[in-house]
């Protein structure tokens, strides 16, 4: 068997980069959506933080993954993906169809269709986590940058679309001089949520596709049937080692850098339950307490009195923030515990800021002016920046812990986001500590 040119592994390279894609898009798109739907929905500036609770119990798909293989025989990846990649696209497809119904609960009426589909999508999302990565166990390891490429695509794409898509222009009527002012006059923005949603599920089509490519470009994994390897990229076939090494040298670091990075680890880090790895473990549990399930459920609050633009900017410009810092670890990874626990104080201040903001809406201070809308949008993009470096430097640490370690990450993650999510329901959905605005009216007059 001749060996895989190079074009071919560039096309792998980049059906890589597609499936990654796949992996977080969904749930990314309904976030960077928020500042649209929130004016239709009726749970208005509390719908982030019942969208974050959906979330959270998105991990409820890593139970029904791990249930699969425990009661299947099938201990494959392929099944298990193919159904994460059809719930995603069904899923986004019915929010595309019925995102506006709404239906009434113990009385008052919520956004059923779309928190219930929300739901669905995350955890398809969540068991996107442990189906995707172990198949790229069947390429070589220069292959997994690809994908991780890819999940940064999954964050950036649907920002570049709700960039495109606008925020709708509100103008308020004159006030009269005499009897009731008109109804306020509402813009729509370039193109509609539903718009939004058929797009998003094209780039969830387009990730499936191409893992229905690599499926036809990877030999066949090791429980299949005897019959002779597949055609296409053939990784371990005869003939094929050579430019198997060149690629990954290719895609490596190179050597000097590699000593850099690993002639003289801490051991402490590779001690899971040493004092060291357990500072590592709480800055993750607390970062993502905070960017997963705190700072979501108020970012309407503090951003809304300035208005729908800076809402929108704050929503998908901290989006865009998440890809960028992760490619900024790539090239600059700080591993001292003292620069991350200074640089998560400093998102601390950050999200003390906007809490603050939060809890004086919808009066916070400088609102009605271009600093205010400046201040707010800079706080977001800063401290959602600053906190996604700040996980992927943790956790990069603590890969060199081997896979108990990285599954102490995860616990953390997923318990840290859990704990967030849920703290945070009860005073803005239940007892409406956070108060919101309306349109058109001034509530901070004398």
């Amino acid at each position: 068997m001749a060996a895989p040119t190079l074009g071919r592994l560039a096309l792998t390279h980049l059906l890589v980069a597609l499936f990654g894609m796949g992996s977080w898009a969904a749930v990314n798109g309904i976030w960077v959506e928020l500042p649209v739907v929130v004016k239709e929905l009726p749970e208005g500036w509390s719908l982030p933080a019942y969208l974050s609770v959906c979330v959270a119990l998105g991990n409820l798909g890593l139970l029904v993954v791990t249930l699969w293989r425990r009661l299947t025989l099938d201990k494959g990846e392929r099944v298990p993906i193919q159904v994460v990649e059809v719930l995603s696209m069904l899923g986004t497809a019915l929010l595309a169809a019925l995102w506006y119904h709404v239906a009434p609960v113990a009385g008052q009426l919520h956004s059923v269709a779309f928190l219930a589909l929300a739901l669905v999508l995350a955890m398809a999302c969540c068991a996107s986590n442990v189906t995707f990565l172990p198949f790229l166990s069947h390429l070589p390891p220069p292959f997994l940058r690809s994908f991780f490429l890819g999940q940064g695509l999954s964050a950036l794409l649907p920002c570049v679309l709700a960039l495109a898509q606008g925020v709708g222009r509100l103008e308020c009527p004159p006030a009269p001089t005499n009897g009731t002012p008109g109804p306020p006059l509402d813009f729509p923005e370039h193109f509609s949520a539903s718009t939004f949603f058929w797009a998003l599920t094209a780039l969830l089509i387009t990730s499936a596709a191409a893992f229905q490519g690599l499926l036809l470009l990877l030999p066949s994994p090791p429980s299949a049937p005897k019959g002779g390897p597949g055609p296409g990229l053939q990784v371990g076939a005869p003939g094929a080692e050579e430019e198997e090494e060149k690629e990954v040298s290719l895609l490596q670091e190179p050597p000097s850098q590699v000593a850099g990075t690993t002639s003289g680890p801490d051991p402490e880090a590779y001690r899971l339950f040493s004092a060291h790895s357990a500072c590592l473990l709480g800055l993750l549990a607390v970062t993502n307490a905070l960017t997963n399930g705190v700072l979501p459920a108020v970012q309407s609050f503090s951003s809304l009195p300035y208005g729908r633009l800076a809402y929108h900017l704050a929503v998908v410009l901290g989006s865009a923030a998440n890809p960028l810092a992760c490619f900024l670890a790539m090239g600059v990874l700080c591993r001292s515990l003292a620069g991350l626990s200074g640089l998560s104080l400093l998102g601390m201040l950050f999200g003390a800021y906007l809490m603050a903001l939060a809890v004086l809406s919808p009066c916070p201070p400088l609102v009605g002016t271009s600093a205010g809308v400046v201040l707010v949008v800079l706080s977001w993009v800063l401290c959602l920046g600053v906190f996604s470096y700040v996980k992927v430097a943790v956790s990069s640490l603590l890969h060199g812990g081997g896979q108990r370690a990285l599954l102490a990450a995860g616990m953390a993650i997923q318990v840290g986001s859990l704990l967030g999510a849920v703290a945070m329901f009860p005073p803005t959905s239940i007892y409406h500590v956070f108060r919101s605005g309306k349109d058109c009216v001034d509530p901070c007059g004398p």
